[in-house]
């Protein structure tokens, strides 16, 4: 839809909403900054940057105000960033999030293909401190005795602080013209990669599944997503399209930054998978299954499968006002 034509269908009722703020009930408040929300989201998805944007925002803010005038302001917040703000602006940038994952894949056949290729290669990626360890925690039956090494919450902060410092490297990289992004999920994917294929070698490939993936289903997902919001920015500054250079750069800047934010609470999840449930090595293969395949499925729910349905919860709204 036109911008012109959104305006014309809704610019009456913005008007009277406006107009009505200090009379409204709480629940009529509620009601009116939910339906608000809609339109933000729309006009930001559709029409970003415009002024048709930037007045929702504002009138956005006043009911914002009004309503969580009473302390509530942080919870209602981190509702409407994480339900409406984070899945629509992973939703527009869904071609930068395939970009990262199909570099991501790439490079990690390549880490195998090379482990495959050459005896030296894994131990060149992983250091021999590392190999050598778990060849030995092989021989003696436990290969991922590894991850029992540390107390719990030690391993679960540094853990978690190493993988949000390394999703933010992925993201501002992304400012040397997307290359730096690209650099990031290619020594990562290679890593992992040679790293996989090391214990498919030494035929503990199962072990290494149920073991490892309980956290890296979430952890590689947020790696790689994170990758997305790198190439956001860097092609922001290749292709600024109709915009100025510095306007699209500004944008794409504040979207990626918005999907690297809403990557933190997985971080946080994938750090306490690690810290406190992959050190239990020996755990039924249906409780391992269920915590990867669940990881897994919400991945796929919340970055692709949701916010495709948002959208076309908010085109629906728009065709029906």
């Amino acid at each position: 839809m036109r911008e012109v034509v959104f305006i014309k269908k809704n610019e009456e009722r913005w008007k009277k909403l406006e107009k009505d703020i200090p009379n409204q009930t709480p629940d009529e408040l509620a009601e009116s900054f939910i339906e608000l929300s809609d339109d933000v989201a729309y006009a930001r998805t559709f029409y970003p940057g415009s002024d048709t944007e930037r007045y929702l925002n504002a009138l956005l803010s006043r009911f914002h105000q009004v309503i969580y005038k009473n302390k509530k302001e942080k919870k209602g917040r981190f509702l409407t960033f994480w339900k409406y703000e984070v899945p629509l602006t992973v939703r527009s940038h869904h071609k930068e999030l395939f970009y990262s994952f199909l570099f991501f894949a790439v490079f990690a056949l390549i880490g195998a293909f090379s482990a495959a290729k050459d005896d030296t290669f894994v131990r060149l990626i992983l250091g021999d401190r590392y190999v050598n360890q778990t060849i030995q925690n092989i021989e003696t039956g436990d290969p991922m005795a590894i991850y029992k090494s540390g107390g719990s919450t030690s391993s679960f902060l540094m853990i978690t602080t190493n993988n949000i410092a390394v999703s933010f490297m992925v993201f501002i990289y992304g400012l040397f013209f997307s290359i730096g992004t690209v650099y990031i999920l290619m020594t990562n994917g290679i890593m992992l990669g040679s790293f996989q294929y090391f214990f498919y070698e030494k035929n503990v490939f199962l072990d290494s599944i149920t073991s490892i993936w309980l956290h890296g289903t979430l952890e590689i997902s947020a790696i790689v997503i994170a990758g997305g919001a790198g190439l956001v920015m860097g092609n922001s500054l290749l292709f600024p399209k109709t915009y100025s250079r510095k306007n699209s750069f500004m944008k794409g800047a504040k979207d990626g930054l918005k999907i690297l934010v809403g990557l933190i609470p997985v971080f946080i999840i994938a750090g306490f998978l690690e810290g406190f449930i992959t050190r239990y090595t020996k755990m039924p293969l249906p409780v391992s299954a269920t915590i990867i395949l669940s990881s897994l499925a919400f991945v796929i729910f919340y970055f692709i499968i949701y916010p495709i349905r948002l959208e076309k919860k908010i085109k629906k709204y728009e065709q029906k006002n």
